[in-house]
Formats: C-alpha cells, structure tokens, sequence
C-alpha cells in the first residue's frame, strides 16, 4: 500500500513539471525559414511597391541584380509562377544564339538532271514586309530547269494556348515551313483628294481579286471602331470597312495551305513550279542557302515584339536538331530545356517561341537568371542593340526619356490584364542591373501600370 502511494505521488510530480516546462516553452518552435537572397535588402523599394496604388490590388514581382557579378539585390515574390506573355521570347533568342549560325537557313535544295527540289526551314523573311531577303527569291526566280517545291511536316499553324479569335490580327499570323509575305496580306488606303477618290493597294497585288466591301452580316456591333479590314475566318476573302476618310495602313494573316502557298509562290515568282515529294538519293548533294544575317532577325523580334518572327526561329532551330524530316516547335524547347538550361532556377512552361500562349509560366528569378546568362554569354553592346531602348526603339520608344541617350534595354510583354518587362538597366553611378519586373492579373488600364513601372524603376536608377 505504501509502494502503491509512492507510485502516485512520483507520477504527479512528473507531470507537474511537465507542465512547468511546457508553460515555460515558446508558443512556436517551428525553425525560422531563411528569407530569400535579396529580401532583406533595399526596404525602400519595398516600401515603394507595397504602398502604390496602383500596384497592391494585382500579383507583383521585382528582381534586380547586378549584371556584370550576378549579385542579387532585391527580389519580391521571385519564386512564384508568373504568365510571361512576350518576355518569352528571351528563350527563343537564347535558343536561336545557341542553335542558328551567323545567318539564317533560307530553304534546303538539291539538283537532279534539270530539275532543282527545294524545301522551306522555316525562315519568314522571304518578301517579308519589315525584315525582307530576296536572297531566296532571286535563287528560285534564276534557277534554271523546272522547280519542284517539297513539302515538310511542321508545328501546327497556331500554337498551342493561342485565342482563336485573334486569328485576323497582324500579330498571330500562321506558323508554316515556307512563309511567303509574312503569311499576311498588307493594305494601304488612301483618302479622297479633291476630285480625286480613295484608293486602296493591296500587296500582294494576288490578294486585290480576293477583297471586297464588308458585308451587312459581317457589321457586328463589337466591331473595333479602328479596324479597317475584316477576314472571313476559314477562308482567304477580306473585306474593307468603307468609306474611309483618313490614310491607313492594315495587316491581315492570310489562311496558308499548301495548294495556296504553291499558287500564291508561282505567282511570286512568275514561274511555274510542282509540288513534288523530298526524296534525295544517297549521291544528291543537300544544300543550305543561307540568307539574311541572324541579328536582323532578332533585332525586329525583340525591339517590337514581332510573334510571326519569334515562331518561326523555333521552327528554323528546329532544322539543327535531330532529323531533318520536320520543323518542331517543341522538339526545340525540349533540346534547349535539357542541354543549355538546367541550371536555371526554376523549371519553365515552355509551349511557344512568342508568348502568345497562357499556357506559358515562369517564375520571375529564372527569367533573371536567363538575363544573367545571355549578359556572361553575348558581349554587352550586341545583347543590348538587339532590345527595345527607353526614349529611342522598339516598344520602349516613348518611355524611359533622357536627354543623355538610352537607361533601360528590355524586352517587353503584354497580354490582357498581364503587362511585363525585364531587361537592363544602368544606374546614374554607372552599374548595370538586369531586372525583371512583372505584373500579372490587373484591372488597371495597362497604360497605368507602365507609369507606375516607370516610376519605380526612375526611382532604382537614382538611388543605385
């Protein structure tokens, strides 16, 4: 009996103390988390982020570091997944630099007895309005004996994610393998002067039977007071909204087939030309024509964010990679995936060359680190020529003034309610920052967010 009291009295002294030390014990021991490289540094700019207006209500990211040493200096929500839209088309630059030699692969050809076969890589610059080489045209035009196109199996004419109702938009025309004009067909009206009425041209002059006035059915009510020209969606028939009384200039995507893209190239050419199977034999020497320098390309794609030229430097990196028996875009974002970016941050939702598509997603610290490494890999006056420059080109012509020249080089990228930018930016102590700036899921008028952009990075320029 006493043993048994003994017992009793031990277990409640126990768990007194117990109770003491649990009374005594902090309420949270779980470890602290390390916050990320960056986080504690430059509070100001923080400040500056966390109380606009403008930018609370929406999903925010900042990056800086700097671009020679790779430092970070600020990062706010770095980690998290963000729709890149056009920025994405660093990627497609990074794998065009890696990939595509010095100028561009224009077409693919053999000769056989008095026949030249020839097969489209990919390049849009045959004729193309902005970026144009007639270096493939003066080829097939002087070529002697008959022409034979050959077809190639290619990625899709839209890509994956891609709003079908932009299909009559300048900026998402057709992906193929042997673009012609841009894929897209040009109109230039002119008012009525004096007695003089409106005209309008059509280029290509192939595309004038094919236009006409719109019709009653066509005039819904959501049409954009600025749109000129209206395409039927399946089919090559465009119609113009009549009359006009001021001078515009429209682009509209063609429909592409390969009966069309025979038709509409024999045309071109003024000559005729068949349609004929690529099948070189083992003693058929295969041949590259090489056209327009690669940074001609890249320029006009990043400076204006051109989609049709970033999609289409997929497909003609496609033709170093593995066999040449397609143009795939996403057998590119695999290769350039495993072998040149593993090292980034973050994995990467790669599904197009442009960004036109949301099914894009990146976190904002491996768009940084993809920043970084073009700046280790490309000499620093070629990297920054080819990008858009605040006051000067591109999509940033009208922002980012200064008196004595550029401050920010960057590759902009917008999408409804989404509008990004990442590039370099040079400090007034001299120091070159790579940042990268997103801005996601807003209501606010996009020109609203550019200002508050603007304001910020202002701010990183004077206080760096």
């Amino acid at each position: 009996m006493l043993l048994r009291s003994f017992y009793f009295l031990s277990l409640l002294a126990l768990g007194a103390t117990q109770l003491t030390a649990c009374a005594q014990a902090p309420p949270d021991q779980t470890p602290a988390v390390a916050p990320p490289p960056g986080a504690e540094k430059l509070p100001w700019l923080r400040n500056l982020l966390d109380s606009s207006a403008v930018l609370r209500p929406h999903a925010v990211a900042l990056v800086l570091a700097d671009a020679a040493t790779g430092e970070p200096l600020f990062a706010q929500n770095e980690a998290k997944y963000f729709t890149p839209a056009s920025n994405m088309k660093l990627f497609s630059l990074y794998a065009g630099l890696k990939l595509l030699p010095d100028s561009l692969p224009s077409l693919r050809y053999f000769s056989r007895g008095d026949t030249l076969f020839f097969q489209g890589t990919g390049d849009p610059t045959f004729l193309h309005g902005d970026v144009p080489s007639r270096r493939a045209f003066a080829f097939l035009q002087n070529a002697p004996g008959l022409l034979a196109s050959c077809d190639i199996a290619c990625a899709t004419p839209y890509g994956p994610g891609w709003p079908w109702d932009d299909f009559g938009y300048y900026f998402q025309p057709e992906r193929t393998a042997f673009p012609i004009y841009g894929n897209t067909v040009r109109f230039y009206a002119t008012p009525p002067v004096g007695r003089v009425p409106s005209r309008l041209r059509v280029r290509p002059q192939s595309f004038a039977p094919l236009t006409g006035p719109v019709p009653a059915a066509l005039r819904t009510p959501n049409i954009d007071k600025d749109t000129h020209v209206i395409r039927a969606l399946d089919e090559n028939r465009f119609y113009v909204v009549a009359p006009f009384n001021k001078r515009w200039i429209d682009e509209v995507p063609f429909r592409t087939s390969r009966a069309f893209m025979l038709r509409l190239l024999g045309d071109t050419l003024r000559r005729p030309l068949i349609g004929a199977p690529w099948r070189p034999r083992p003693t058929d020497v295969v041949h590259t024509l090489r056209g327009l320098p690669v940074d001609s390309l890249y320029r006009r794609m990043l400076r204006v964010s051109d989609n049709f030229l970033a999609e289409q430097l997929l497909l003609m990196a496609s033709t170093t990679v593995g066999l040449h028996d397609s143009l795939s875009t996403q057998r590119v974002i695999r290769y350039v995936r495993k072998q040149y970016l593993g090292t980034l941050p973050d994995p990467v939702a790669w599904a197009d060359g442009s960004g036109l598509s949301r099914l894009n997603l990146v976190t904002p610290r491996t768009l940084e680190a993809l920043l970084l490494q073009l700046h280790k890999e490309v000499p620093e006056p070629r990297l920054l020529s080819l990008l858009a420059a605040g006051g000067r080109q591109g999509t940033l012509r009208k922002r980012y003034h200064d008196a004595q020249g550029p401050w920010v080089w960057g590759k902009t990228g917008s999408l409804s309610n989404n509008t990004n930018l990442s590039g370099y930016l040079r400090t007034k102590s001299g120091r070159l920052l790579a940042f990268t700036f997103l801005n996601n899921n807003h209501i606010a008028d996009s020109g609203d967010i550019r200002n508050e952009m603007e304001r910020v990075l202002r701010q990183v320029r004077a206080r760096l």
